[in-house]
């Protein structure tokens, strides 16, 4: 369980983090403009950033690319998942014109029931993740390359 609670904590903050960002988005009127969700991806890189350099500063000898991968996951994971939580009960109780402005901006106007919208957000959660991990982890992998001293 030690090893599950840097990236379940780093998890939480980073779905408040995106929480956050899309009422202050809210607050201005741009939350049904989908350019913006281009941000919640820096936030979810950030968050998976920072889980993983925690991990490998507590632990610097044992860490390996596979324990950096499984903490970016498990936080992406979790920000994702209570972030479409959030973004359901938004959705259902306390906007129920934002689905229908959201769809009609989307160009072409699509025909999608808020069980669509919440597959997609999650997936696009997810993927973010998956990317964002296996990005950040090329800046801590332990390398390969020999040194030759001259």
């Amino acid at each position: 369980m030690k090893n599950l609670s840097l990236p379940i904590r780093f998890g939480i903050v980073t779905s408040a983090v995106l929480i956050a960002y899309f009422l202050v988005l809210s607050l201005v009127d741009k939350h049904t403009n989908p350019a913006f969700s281009f941000v919640n991806a820096l936030i979810t890189g950030f968050g998976i950033y920072e889980a993983i350099r925690l991990r490998k500063f507590e632990n610097p000898d044992s860490f390996s690319y596979g324990e950096g991968f499984k903490t970016g996951i498990i936080t992406g994971f979790v920000a994702t998942m209570l972030f479409t939580i959030f973004f359901l009960f938004y959705a259902t109780e306390i906007n129920a014109e934002f689905l229908p402005e959201l769809l009609q901006k989307m160009k072409g106007g699509f025909n999608a029931d808020i069980g669509m919208v919440i597959f997609v957000v999650s997936v696009m959660g997810l993927a973010t993740a998956v990317v964002s991990s296996l990005t950040v982890m090329q800046l801590f992998k332990k390398s390969n390359n020999l040194t030759q001293n001259k």
